[in-house]
């Protein structure tokens, strides 16, 4: 919303002069321009701009004041136009013209014209923009060109007011605007806050202020529809020429920190290959490590835990590549051969909820190969933590759902299952500006032998991403080298590794070096909504920076150039750019490996990048204040650069030539010269002879106080300004500035709410109402704003892209405000709150541009030549624009910078003492828009030119001179600190603060030994001088800075920490008194470092000082004589000025305490102090503690306890209680804090302190009576209602089954035997006498529904229903009963969860749809529907009520499991008795001090406080039994000592850190309370991470004297110490004494004998008879038909019990126990009893402070020992797996695949054999017989497998113990998965056995195999999930058909045999009695199978071969050769014997 009035011109004036308007609206004014030499018309042309927060009304005003300006008089008034808006409210746009009115009201001939337009929030009034509105010219580049000095539109809003100046920037004098606006802002209040670092206060206004108000601005008041924006909109940021400094001092990134990486790898599945014997290997950075291998398995089981220790900082770590890859047959000899890897980095592990992934299967890829697909799965958890960050261990649905591979992939939130392979291409152009990388010395050599001139550096770039590395060629020699390459990568997208490293690095013989490195984040340049992009990004210049240019041959920054910290010096530009094309690696062509490739790329043209511009950069030094004295009295200067420009080494200068250079980089002067830009001349000549000034000149610098030095500039400030060319791309930082603005703004508001609600001011919901206003006007201001500027030259696609994508943010964004807005209520401000933060979270994200543009600015200090310390100005923040939004925040403002030492000094205490701090003034502009660049200054200046003559109006000032300046008093009201930093061994500092306005400095006194030092003291400041306007400077005076240090006797003081505050400015002119004066005191939170480190309260004016009248007219004598006046402040001045009372006490001396109006105002109070007792004293200097005493203080009063005779006996106080009055503040939030100190009393009366502690907030201990008139009715109802939902709202009442008649006020609560919460019936009725029923049981209609359920159970399933034996159950029966509903129930959590967000997301849809939400159902059913619409299919099997189907889960008793420790749920146990931790010792400098310094605590105070506001009333001290002494700590026990029989639990213990070489432990329990120690060392489990102890242990102890307990992990090892893993600190004391009985948990039954044994020496009803005694309650009385009355409460309950016999005898005890389990419902006294539970504690390690070292489940009973003694401890050792037999027989095969050809007939066929093992198992691995030449895939073998194994049946794993190698010293347990493995096989003789396919069947759920070998399918191992599934547990003995599968080469299943087998399973018991033999032997021999005769092997029988192979096959054949044979025989012997013949019967012989 907003209002815009343009005034156009006034005419008819009289006479000729200077004129000026004022033109107000709701008491805010603006002035325009002053027109200079104007006759009778001023046209003024000029637009202003009011942001409004609530709607304009009809009857409110607008003010037009036109004046005769002045530079020395008063302006004077020419006449007044006043106009109601109602027909602008109507219209929404008016043009007027009008005579204006004088004094006296009467109209002059003067008439004025202007322009109104009104824009309203909903657009009720057109709509318009306000370009439109001032027909502004355009500019070829889209920038408005306007002569006028208050622009469109920005200026306006972010200033209060924008004072009238001349052109020359002569003063104005102006009376501050009267009317509203300077009551409201002069009305508003100051609260404490931490935002003061922000600078400017915010104001928040009281309701009743804020009411008057809104009458005033808006008419009536609707409470709920006025938002404070309306108010604060106009007053937020009445700061216009000053921007808020920065408090955090040391830079963040580049501190190395802590980090470890546990990896656990427990399963792989579908690995790729046959027959593998795969490894896992997980590496991280350089480091690897591997599983054992398992063989002859592509799934195996590992479950192996590994962890990566790293020291590095956080971005090193973040960038680390994580990588999990599978070897298939790895051993020492051969490296195995890669199957696939996985990798992300550890940043996307980082940024997952609670730092990891949980139970999540990685995809493997083939890096090699693109075109193949996945490779396999690997099953781990992956969990990154750095210090302070406590991982939580998720629940996990049971087993089956993990299964479920698709649905658990490791990958982020949102990142889709099918990832494709990319190539990412990243161009590199070419670079600039580089520095010197070689010593000149050999350069000068060369030069002078061979003439030539070299460049000294030879770049290359280097660029990493997702692990891999490609780097450019390197360019010989050359400060602007071109490379024209592309580096491409080849990666899955979207890609797990987040960021992109670009390094130009050095090439040189013997090491490279890093140049400068950029890295680009990806998720910035890519979106991945549906309307997102691919990363893109460029051709843009990635600005780097490092170290400073200067070569040395050790940098000792060189880290800065690895990008590692903050760069301190521009380095290089690169021009770069980024593009990604998925891939189709179905394709042919495609190349499949991922190797990195390197190609030539076409070269760029110019304009790629945008249009070359001129940039000026104007900075003038107002002050240099706070220079570090080390630094020497030599003169200083400071040096400003950007990019190369003004860089004194080696920067670029203006070339000869008055023409313009082309480029921008470091050119050599050489080039420069020839470059020629086509500029036309007169524009070159207009400022030819500008030369830049980029630095200071030397200047002496002068004491301050013994730590710092100033520099004298006093009325000159000196001046820099560089002129620069870049290419112009101010669009990007114009859009991210209006972001950044945005996001500070609804910063600075939210810090406001968190304010509000932290200090428990009135109506947060309001503000934040006004924030989310604010915050969619921004919004949508952002989209009419960034939408300019579309065809600039140079921009990319990622421009365009962004530009969507931030347009269509912003528009959600502010629909989403708008929404959340309304449905901001008083109750549900916190959780919109967290919303809004995401706003901010995504705002901070956006404006976060990638691309860059112009590089940011440094200011050096130089001393003696040398950079001592420096300054980064991101170019943004400085950037002008013409609009006001897209300013930088620091453009044209005074900002405070402070210097800093460069790199690696920077860190640590170092670090933080300033080394200077500038009150600097910075613009950056075209140079075309420069004519602006001095109007934010302080006015009254005079421009110091360092050329006469022509264009004198252009040429910059070297330095300005003020004449004109204001006289000031500081008082600072120093009142007191609070937690401050613990600076000395004491544990304690000697604080005292120095205060640092302008070049003055002053001390406060030195308060010895406190951390909460109260001076109470005022520091004035006299004749405190500073430049400029008056007005301007009471709205922005300059920043105070408050130093803390601590006193040392010998030495410097010490630095504990530093904030900032503005003061509060009184003008002489205004009055001294409310409802500004005299200011209030504020909390200023004080940092050291980054962290904070306590507050200052404190309060800080500045008056003005008036000149005398006498002084004043000299003044202008001497103005009428043309000279510079010089007033001097009278004695008369001074009078003027408040009155600083006198000191009041004169021991103080000249100390002047905080005057009356500002100190709080007191009140008495009494505070009572329980001393309880001493714990834990550590040695002082070698000295044991032996007299204690604690001394408590409180603003100067206090007291002290009891002495200790003697420590080591008995370390409890005698006396008790004691108390002391004292004087506080009525405002609990200017509570002192109070100190506890302790001291040792020695011999002679010597004291030492022992340690110290001090409570800042007494808060918690404020004593309120208790209401006697309200009845704890509250809380039983909200119990109910809870029911109620669980119900799912249908609740019938039903008339009850009985009619009770209760006396009125009692409470019935009916528990039924077995409450099972999701199935009750809750009927609540509340009258006015409280007589209620508090009815809890099962309604009818749900018990039928169970029986149907019973009943309707599938055949299928069969479930076994009968009802556990007893004597079958135990207490593991128990505890995994517990652990299933616990994790049932954060299911339930979770649903509830995301049914509320879905409720929420629902009355949102309904809002905008105009729904109210009220109407919605409340518990409805429709919601129901809604949400069964949208569920999957995978919750299709769940019914109604959201359980899952499951078999009824067996009646067992359960306990409770706490997954964390029994403190945290029961607040730490300090119900009554508080642990105060004493420190002693400096603390240390850690950057997060969430991170208690453990070593710092030298003891613990227990006891508890406790105050209240005397008189108290006489009530409570009438009450019966009151003891005075006691005070209000009635009712305490005794602290004799006590003696305790303490008996632990110990259960298990998990995730244990590795401590072993081989990434195992073999731990053990260590138990330590006092002098006694339990090591249970002879029992230590070998190589485990996850062991379970189960095991109890008694102790005797003695309170107080023992009663830490300490539960330690040892790692046994043979050989050496064992070494602690990790322990854990009970304190027992607090435990037993606390009011929620902590001694021994409350089962929840009662029983006599089994399992469940009641394990309490004392029966519940002795427990209840006890707990009513000591809460002074009636009762308990016990009536018939099971009912107990306690107090006012009746519960019903059951009256029987069975013994061990079985016989039923009465009893009260379950009627007790109901009792007990709902004690918190009994009014006044009740609390919640601990039940029977199991607690989970972190383990901790001393030598890694704040990273968990695994958890320990774990409980404690303890037990008085004046009491009987209790039975024996309960039996929780861990069960022993049962030992089972399985026998498997294999009787036939089928279809099984033939693989070998014949060698005689060349016939398909296979000798086929059946391989079988148990998981885990292999080596035990059993093989049938050889069925040879199969010719149709079927074999006979009647064969039998035997498997012994032993199984736990709870867990459904099998327990198998082996060594892990030979020289393991012992068995190593491991527990599986029960799978066996049926592998088919074809047999080879001369080469391996080929393998065929292979069936795992889970021994617990498997398919039922098929009746015969037709029906048996594939599918029964595709849809393994949809069959139904058997348990040979359950069956015992099962027979079918079963197929064998493997996978082809597509990676798909396919069918490769069948097989016909039966399992049988049988307990070792039952298989002794009925044993049988392997294969076929005997016992029980197995019948030969009838196999055909064919199946032999041939060569060993050769006849029988012969017989069957060749016979059967060729007999026809051999026939026909035999029948061949003979003719050719009977033919050769005709012919052989022919001739013979022949002869004898020719000569017949």
């Amino acid at each position: 919303m907003a209002l815009v009035v343009c005034l156009k011109t006034v005419a008819e004036l009289r006479g000729k002069g200077d004129r000026i308007a004022k033109v107000t609206f709701r008491g805010l004014s603006f002035f325009s321009r002053v027109l200079e030499n104007c006759e009778d018309e001023a046209r003024f042309e000029q637009a202003f701009r009011w942001p409004i927060g609530s709607q304009v009304d009809g009857d409110e005003m607008l003010e037009i004041q036109v004046f005769n300006y002045s530079k020395v008089f008063t302006n004077r008034l020419i006449g007044t136009f006043r106009m109601v808006l109602q027909k602008v409210v109507e219209e929404g746009h008016l043009e007027v013209s009008d005579t204006l009115i004088d004094d006296n009201n009467t109209a002059i001939r003067t008439s004025i014209s202007i322009e109104i337009k009104y824009q309203t929030m909903d657009g009720s009034v057109k709509v318009w923009s306000d370009g439109e509105f001032l027909d502004v010219p355009d500019d070829c580049d889209g920038t408005f060109q306007f002569e006028t000095d208050s622009l469109l539109s920005g200026r306006s809003q972010s200033s209060g007011t924008s004072p009238g100046r001349s052109i020359h920037g002569i003063p104005t004098f102006r009376k501050t605007g009267k009317g509203v606006f300077s009551a409201m802002k002069l009305g508003k209040t100051r609260i404490s806050k931490d935002d003061h670092k922000k600078g400017d206060d915010p104001a928040i206004l009281d309701a009743e202020d804020l009411d008057r108000k809104v009458m005033r601005l808006g008419g009536g008041v609707d409470h709920d529809t006025i938002s404070l924006a309306s108010v604060t909109a106009v007053t937020t940021n009445v700061s216009n020429k000053r921007s808020k400094p920065d408090i955090k001092m040391e830079p963040s990134s580049g501190r190395p920190v802590d980090y470890q990486i546990s990896v656990t790898v427990i399963e792989a599945r579908q690995l790729v290959g046959l027959n593998m014997d795969p490894v896992v290997c997980v590496e991280i950075g350089e480091e690897k490590k591997y599983t054992s291998m398992k063989e002859s398995t592509n799934c195996p089981y590992y479950n192996e835990y590994f962890v990566f220790d790293f020291h590095v900082p956080p971005d090193v770590m973040l960038d680390k590549i994580l990588k999990i890859s599978v070897i298939h047959s790895k051993n020492l000899l051969r490296s195995g051969t890669l199957v696939g890897t996985f990798k992300l980095d550890v940043g996307t592990v980082y940024s997952q909820s609670e730092h990891q992934f949980h139970h999540k299967w990685a995809m493997l890829s083939d890096h090699d190969d693109i075109t193949a697909g996945c490779k396999g799965y690997v099953k781990c958890d992956i969990a990154v933590v750095g210090k302070g960050d406590n991982i939580k261990i998720p629940h996990k649905a049971n087993e089956t759902d993990e299964d479920d591979i698709e649905g658990n992939l490791l990958l982020p939130e949102g990142v889709p299952s099918e990832r494709q392979w990319a190539r990412f291409y990243v161009k590199i152009y070419r670079a600039e500006g580089l520095p010197k990388m070689n010593t000149s010395i050999m350069a000068n050599v060369k030069k002078a032998f061979i003439g030539e001139n070299r460049d000294l550096v030879d770049p290359y770039v280097l660029v990493q991403f997702a692990g891999q590395k490609g780097k450019t060629s390197v360019q010989k020699s050359s400060y602007e080298p071109i490379w024209n390459e592309q580096i491409i990568f080849t990666e899955m997208f979207p890609p797990l590794c987040r960021r992109l490293k670009v390094q130009i690095r050095d090439s040189d013989k013997v090491n490279d070096v890093a140049i400068g490195t950029h890295f680009i984040d990806l998720r910035k340049i890519a979106n991945d909504g549906d309307k997102g992009f691919l990363p893109t990004m460029g051709p843009a210049w990635a600005n780097m920076y490092g170290s400073t240019r200067n070569y040395t041959l050790m940098d000792e920054h060189q880290d800065l150039n690895e990008g590692l910290g903050e760069g301190v010096s521009f380095r290089a530009r690169l021009l770069i750019s980024i593009a990604v094309e998925i891939l189709d690696t179905s394709s042919a062509e495609i190349m499949s490996s991922s190797e990195v490739q390197i190609e030539p790329v076409s070269n760029i043209s110019e304009s790629a990048t945008g249009k070359m511009e001129e940039f000026f950069l104007f900075g003038s030094f107002l002050e240099a204040t706070m220079i570090d004295r080390k630094i020497g009295d030599k003169p200083i200067s400071f040096e400003v650069t950007i990019g190369n420009y003004g860089n004194q080494i080696d920067g670029v200068s203006k070339p000869a030539s008055a023409k313009k250079k082309k480029e921008d980089g470091g050119e050599s002067e050489e080039e420069e010269s020839e470059l020629i830009h086509n500029s036309s001349d007169e524009e070159a000549e207009d400022d030819g002879d500008l030369t830049s000034v980029p630095s200071t000149p030397p200047m002496k610098p002068v004491i301050t106080d013994r730590n710092y030095f100033h520099l004298p500039y006093f009325e000159k400030k000196p001046c820099i300004y560089i002129k620069s060319w870049w290419h112009d791309q101010r669009r990007r930082l114009y859009n991210s500035n209006i972001m950044d603005k945005l996001a500070d703004k609804l910063e600075e508001g939210l810090n406001d709410v968190q304010e509000i609600i932290k200090t428990e001011k009135a109506y947060p919901e309001r503000r934040l109402r006004g924030v989310l206003e604010e915050l969619s006007t921004s919004c949508s201001r952002f989209v009419t704003l960034a939408n300019k500027d579309q065809n600039l030259s140079g921009r990319t696609k990622l421009d365009k892209e962004r530009l969507k994508t931030c347009m269509r943010e912003m528009e959600s964004m502010a629909q989403q405000a708008k929404t959340i807005r309304s449905q901001v209520k008083r109750n549900t401000v916190r959780d919109k709150l967290k919303l809004v933060f995401n706003f901010l979270h995504r705002l901070r994200f956006l404006a976060d541009e990638p691309q860059h543009s112009i590089p940011d600015v440094f200011i050096w200090m130089i001393s003696n030549n040398k950079r001592i310390a420096y300054a980064r100005i991101p170019s943004k923040d400085i950037l002008y624009s013409i609009v006001g939004e897209e300013m930088g925040k620091d453009c044209g403002k005074v900002k405070a910078v402070f210097l800093r030492l460069p790199g690696k000094k920077g860190f640590g205490p170092a670090g933080w003492t300033v080394q200077a701090k500038l009150e600097m003034y910075l613009w950056l502009g075209l140079n075309k828009q420069r004519k602006d660049f001095l109007s934010g200054l302080p006015s009254g200046f005079e421009e110091n030119k360092a050329t006469k003559g022509t264009g004198i109006q252009v040429v910059p000032p070297i330095s300005l001179v003020y004449n004109m300046k204001q006289v000031f008093q500081l008082r600072a009201h120093m009142y007191q600190a609070r937690s401050l930093f613990a600076a000395d061994s004491s544990g304690l500092s000697d604080p005292f603060a120095r205060v640092f306005f302008s070049t003055h400095s002053q001390v406060t006194e030195v308060l010895n030994e406190t951390l909460c030092p109260t001076w109470d003291q005022l520091l004035v400041f006299d004749n405190v001088e500073l430049y400029g306007e008056a007005g301007e400077l009471r709205d922005d005076p300059p920043i105070i800075v408050i130093e803390l240090y601590d006193q040392d006797t010998v030495g410097k003081a010490e630095f504990i920490g530093r904030t900032f505050a503005k003061p509060l400015t009184k003008m002489v002119d205004e009055h001294y008194g409310p409802p500004r004066f005299p200011p209030q005191l504020e909390y200023y939170q004080i940092y050291r470092g980054n962290c904070t480190a306590g507050d200052l309260l404190a309060a800080f004016e500045l008056l003005q000082i008036p000149y005398d009248d006498e002084e004043i007219r000299r003044a202008l004598i001497a103005v009428h004589d043309f000279a510079v006046p010089q007033i001097k402040i009278g004695p008369a001045g001074r009078a003027a000025l408040p009155p600083i009372d006198g000191p009041t006490d004169s021991d103080r001396g000249p100390i002047l305490p905080v005057p009356l109006g500002i100190r709080p105002v007191l009140s008495r109070y009494r505070i009572e102090v329980l001393f309880w007792g001493l714990r834990d004293l550590k040695r002082i200097n070698l000295a044991q503690v032996d007299r204690p005493r604690v001394d408590i203080e409180c603003a100067g009063k206090g007291v002290q306890s009891a002495l200790i005779q003697n420590y080591k006996k008995n370390p409890n106080f005698s006396t008790l209680v004691k108390w002391f009055e004292v004087d506080l503040p009525e405002n609990e939030l200017l509570h002192p804090p109070l100190n506890i100190w302790v001291v040792d009393c020695r011999a002679f009366g010597r004291f030492t302190l022992v340690g110290s502690y001090a409570v800042t907030s007494l808060r918690k201990f404020i004593y309120s009576p208790p209401d006697k008139t309200a009845n704890n009715w509250a809380h039983t109802a909200r119990l109910a209602n809870g029911y109620m939902a669980l119900t799912n709202g249908t609740s019938h009442s039903r008339p009850h089954s009985r009619p009770i008649s209760h006396p009125s006020g009692d409470i019935v609560v009916n528990m039924d035997p077995e409450p099972n919460i999701k199935k009750m019936d809750t009927v609540v009725k509340i009258d006015a006498t409280t007589d209620a029923v508090v009815k809890v049981d099962l309604n009818e209609d749900e018990k039928e529904k169970e029986n149907k359920k019973k009943k309707k159970k599938k055949k299928g399933e069969e479930v076994d229903e009968e009802e556990p034996d007893e004597s079958m159950l135990d207490w593991w029966s128990k505890y995994f009963a517990s652990i299933e509903t616990m994790m049932e129930n954060l299911r339930a959590q979770e649903a509830a969860l995301a049914e509320a967000e879905e409720r929420e997301d629902l009355e949102i849809a309904g809002e905008s749809a105009e729904i109210k939400a009220d109407d919605f159902p409340v518990k409805g059913t429709k919601l129901k529907e809604k949400s069964k619409d949208k569920k999957s299919s995978k919750d299709k099997k769940k019914n109604n009520d959201g359980t899952e189907k499951r078999p009824p889960k067996p009646k067992v008793d359960e306990l409770v499991v706490y997954n964390k420790e029994l403190e945290i749920e029961f607040g730490n146990f300090e119900d009554w008795l508080h642990t105060f931790n004493l420190y002693r010792g400096k603390a240390g400098d850690d950057d997060d001090h969430n991170v208690v310094d453990d070593d710092r605590i030298v003891g613990r105070f227990k006891g508890s406080l406790c105050m209240y506001k005397l008189p108290l009333s006489e009530e409570i001290t009438r009450e019966a039994g009151f003891d005075p002494n006691m005070g209000m700590f009635q009712s305490i026990p005794h602290n004799d000592p006590i003696n305790v029989l303490i008996r632990i639990y110990i259960i298990r213990a998990t995730d244990l850190h590795p401590a072993d070489i081989n990434g195992k432990a073999d731990p053990y329990i260590v138990i330590r309370l006092g002098k006694s120690e339990i090591r249970d060392k002879e029992n230590y489990i070998s190589k485990q991470l996850n062991p379970v102890f189960g095991k109890s242990f008694d102790i005797e102890a003695t309170f107080p004297m023992e009663s830490m307990l300490t539960v330690a992990v040892y790692d046994w090892d043979l050989v050496g110490t064992d070494d602690l893993i990790g322990e854990t600190k009970i304190d027992l004391e607090n435990r037993y004494y606390s009011k929620h009985r902590a001694t021994c948990g409350i089962a929840s039954n009662y029983s006599v004998h089994g399992y469940n044994v009641w394990r309490d020496p004392q029966k519940p009803t002795q427990i209840l008879a006890k707990l009513c005694k000591e809460g002074k309650l009636d009762g308990p009385h016990y009536g018939p038909g099971g009912r107990v009355k306690v107090g006012n409460r009746i519960f019903l309950g059951p009256t029987e019990i069975e013994d061990e016999s079985g016989l039923k005898k009465q009893t009260e005890e379950h009627l007790a126990l109901t009792v007990l389990r709902h004690w918190e419902e009994i009014p006044r006294v009740g609390c919640k009893l601990i039940p029977e539970h199991v607690e989970t504690r972190p383990l901790l390690n001393p030598d890694k402070p704040g990273i968990e070292q695994g958890r320990i489940e774990m409980w404690v009973d303890m037990f008085p020992m004046d009491v009987p003694a209790p039975g024996p401890a309960i039996d929780i050792s861990p069960r022993k797996p049962k030992r089972y037999e399985l026998r498997v027989i294999i009787w036939n095969t089928d279809e099984v695949i033939l693989e070998d050809d014949d060698y005689f007939t060349g016939e398909k066929s296979s000798d086929i054999f059946v391989r079988g093992w148990l998981k885990g198992q292999q080596e035990d691995k059993q093989d049938t017989d050889v069925h040879y030449h199969s010719l149709t895939g079927e074999g006979n073998f009647n064969w039998r497998f035997v498997f012994p194994f032993d199984y736990l049946m709870a867990e459904e794993k099998i327990v198998i113990s082996k060594k892990e190698s030979m020289f393991s010293w012992d068995e190593t347990e491991y527990k599986i998965p029960a799978r066996l493995t049926l592998q088919v096989w074809d047999a080879d003789h001369f080469s391996a056995d080929d393998f065929l396919g292979a069936i795992e069947l889970d021994l617990n759920k498997f398919p039922r195999g098929a009746k015969t070998a037709k029906q048996c399918s594939l599918n029964m191992v595709l849809k393994e999930h949809e069959l139904p599934t058997i348990s040979i547990f359950k069956q015992k003995r099962v027979k079918g058909w079963w197929p064998f599968v493997a996978r082809d080469e597509n990676d798909e299943f396919e069918l490769t045999g069948k097989v016909e087998a039966e399992l049988h399973l049988l307990t070792v018991e039952e298989a002794e009695k009925n044993p049988v033999g392997f294969g076929r032997n005997e016992p029980e021999p197995l019948e030969k199978p009838n196999r055909p005769d064919t199946t032999f092997l041939w060569f060993l029988s050769p006849l029988k071969a012969i017989r069957y192979l060749i016979c059967n096959r060729y007999k026809w054949l051999i026939i026909k050769i035999v029948l061949a044979l003979l003719l050719l025989i009977m033919v050769g012997l005709f012919l052989y014997s022919m001739p013979g013949y022949l002869v004898k019967k020719l000569l017949g012989a």
